[in-house]
């Protein structure tokens, strides 16, 4: 069962920030112009924003004293087009711009966002067709899609918004507290006053409400993953009469969710009222000074009201930074995680100048072959033997053999460390991967099945076949009449991970598709372990029809299945020690004949 202690999270801050940023931005150097454009609205943003009331302070004080003349003379005030309609003509196209400006270099930074993240994805994607198969078994396929999905959408969202927002709020910051201290020292220090003690009091909630996030994310992460554990075995669960223990451990998972739930929002609800009641208090004490020195003549109505509008313009910067550099860490961070990804070692390259296969006759050589998960650890050493073309090859043994390394060697999963294989005399690393592996078929005993149609999935290694080739390979593989009982036939879709097939209902499907493709040799891993015996004798006829002619390697756990095999490779600790046909080997009274006999006692 899933423990808490033991669920680990990606670290949110980059272990190299400035490495990683450049990084990062030397991506976007195909989109210069665009990022050049957007910075040119940033100025002009930042300026007309930062400029804007301290012009309107003019234009209200001309405002205010053209009101007083007309009041005292007795006219009827109108504005008209003389200097005062155009300062104020002037200051709506200020804000018209200010706004142009703001969503011109957001639209634009979306564009260059998005395109940056559909570089980083192809990069992603074509990287996994180049990282060897040892990548995978090291890493869970949640880290990997999570580098495609969450890292990049948190890059893309940062960029967009948080990036912006810092650049502008730095500009803006430095503009008004400059402009605010040339109206008011006293008053910019009053609101610094307050601004020091709102942002510590900031901290410290901030501090705690990460601590709190923290436990609700480790308190989700526990729930979600004895929810999925529970759920995936709920038929065990119930035979063994487990049903509320279980329901009381989710119950008890539930509880501490929302405890750690209510505590985080909690905080994350009341720190900014209180930051608000700060700020409000600030600007009330400094509203009550400003109209006292308005009241007496010491300040204009006009600069009262643009002190007010830069009193605005930094709070919000100030407030928001430790948010913004904290979303940008966390994207810094996303970054880092995907560049180490892309930065994986690869799997060597196919040779420059591949040598090309033509009418296989499937003459299958181990020569000397030695191969370690790790040089310094070798697995198999000097594995020799010789499939010729047409016989059937069997390799047994007990689990961790080696069996299925021996069959990921031939398909190149893995990189011999000495020795070579060669298929009908031509080694297996001059030939390119695609090259060679379009010459095998494989059926696997884990059964892999993609979200489409019945058809579809059966031609998968060959999507130009016709219906008919369809239909045909699955007579072969006696599914046809199951397909037909289904209720679109062979257009039914198959989706949630094919919960609607049972599971030798799958391997079914997956052996058509090797029938469709018909290679010159075939490879079968417990291709009928998940179905009945008449279903596998059955399956079995129709196999010896299809491997006729034809070399074949079948990894088997029941000798009954391999008893008319040509050579039987016998497999313990990754070599091999014992080979020949089944009578050779019973003759010898080896470990074969043991383990034959402990199947037949």
């Amino acid at each position: 069962m899933s423990d808490r202690k033991n669920i680990k999270f990606d670290k949110e801050v980059p272990e190299n920030a400035g490495k990683t940023a450049l990084r990062l931005f030397s991506q976007l150097k195909n989109q210069r112009v665009r990022l050049i454009i957007v910075g040119i609205c940033i100025v002009f943003y930042t300026v007309l924003n930062v400029f804007t009331p301290y012009y309107s302070a003019g234009v209200i004080d001309h405002l205010l004293t053209a009101i007083r003349n007309c009041v005292a003379t007795g006219e009827s005030f109108s504005i008209g087009n003389g200097q005062l309609g155009k300062e104020m003509l002037s200051l709506f196209i200020m804000y018209v711009m200010t706004a142009v400006f703001y969503h011109f270099q957001a639209y634009l930074m979306a564009s260059v966002a998005e395109r940056l993240i559909l570089t980083l994805r192809k990069q992603i994607s074509n990287k996994l067709n180049k990282l060897p198969l040892s990548f995978f078994d090291g890493n869970k396929p949640g880290e990997i899609l999570s580098r495609v999905t969450s890292d990049l959408d948190k890059v893309s969202e940062t960029l967009q918004t948080g990036l912006l927002k810092l650049i502008a709020a730095i500009g803006t910051l430095v503009g008004s507290m400059a402009f605010m201290f040339y109206y008011s020292r006293l008053l910019t220090l009053i609101f610094l006053a307050f601004t020091v003690v709102s942002l510590l009091v900031t901290k410290a909630v901030s501090k705690k409400n990460l601590e709190c996030a923290a436990d609700r994310q480790q308190a989700l992460a526990y729930l979600t993953g004895i929810a999925e554990e529970y759920y995936t075995g709920r038929d065990v669960i119930r035979a063994y009469n487990h049903g509320q223990e279980s329901i009381d451990t989710v119950n008890t998972a539930v509880n501490e969710l929302r405890e750690a739930t209510k505590k985080t929002d909690f905080l994350t609800n009341c720190v900014n009222p209180l930051i608000r009641l700060l700020s409000r208090l600030s600007q009330g004490v400094i509203m009550l000074i400003a109209c006292h020195w308005v009241i007496y003549g010491r300040m204009s109505l006009g600069v009262a009201q643009a002190f007010f509008q830069y009193i605005n313009m930094a709070a919000e910067p100030l407030t928001e930074t430790s948010y913004m550099i904290n979303s940008l860490q966390a994207a810094l961070a996303s970054a880092e995680r995907t560049f180490n990804f892309l930065d994986a070692k690869e799997e060597i390259p196919d040779t420059a100048l591949p040598a090309v296969l033509k009418n296989v006759k499937g003459k299958i050589s181990f020569e000397n072959v030695s191969f370690g998960y790790s040089p310094d650890k070798i697995l198999m050493k000097n594995i020799s033997f010789t499939a010729w073309p047409g016989q059937k090859i069997a390799v047994v043994g007990g689990t961790g053999a080696g069996k299925t390394t021996l069959i990921n060697l031939l398909m190149r999963f893995y990189e011999v460390n000495g020795g070579r294989i060669t298929i009908d005399g031509v080694r297996t690393t001059d030939l390119s991967r695609k090259d060679l592996r379009h010459n095998f078929g494989m059926v696997l005993q884990d059964t892999w099945l993609f979200g489409g149609t019945i058809a579809e999935n059966i031609a998968y290694g060959r999507p130009d076949a016709t219906i008919d080739e369809i239909k045909a390979a699955a007579k072969a593989a006696k599914v046809d009449y199951f397909i037909r009982t289904m209720p679109q036939g062979y257009n039914t879709i198959i989706d949630n991970d094919a919960a609607n097939l049972s599971v030798g209902q799958r391997q079914l499907i997956t052996i058509a598709r090797v029938f469709l493709c018909n290679p010159p040799v075939i490879i079968l891993d417990e291709a009928t372990s998940s179905v009945d015996t008449r279903t596998e004798a059955e399956i079995g006829k129709a196999m010896k029809k299809l491997m006729s002619g034809r070399t074949s390697f079948v990894i088997a756990h029941r000798l009954s299945t391999i008893r008319d095999a040509d050579n039987i490779l016998y497999m313990e600790n990754g070599n091999i020690i014992e080979q020949g046909s089944h009578k050779e080997l019973l003759f010898k009274k080896g470990a074969y004949a043991s383990l034959y006999y402990s199947q037949f006692a």
